[in-house]
């Protein structure tokens, strides 16, 4: 697993460079804990079932009360035996 991030304020979209991020710090009720791991449990149902042909998926387009939320998308990890 890597976690990638950017701050995107005030920034416009082609200036904005994604970062591999070491910690990430989730500030969520209870409620949006367990509709964010339905929809993680979801994706990777999708990554099962689609294999290579699956692409990402994003949180707020399964769950629009994240609209206002920083963006979540979820993409398969394609790593090596490494772990990078």
């Amino acid at each position: 697993m890597k976690l990638h991030g950017y701050a995107g304020e005030g920034k416009d979209p082609q200036d904005i460079i994604s970062e591999t991020l070491a910690e990430v710090t989730l500030e969520a009720t209870p409620e949006e804990l367990r509709a964010m791991a339905s929809f993680l449990l979801s994706a990777a149902d999708a990554m099962d079932r689609m294999g290579d042909a699956y692409g990402h998926l994003h949180l707020a387009d399964a769950m629009p009360q994240f609209n206002d939320s920083p963006h979540l998308t979820v993409f398969r990890y394609e790593g090596g035996s490494d772990g990078d």
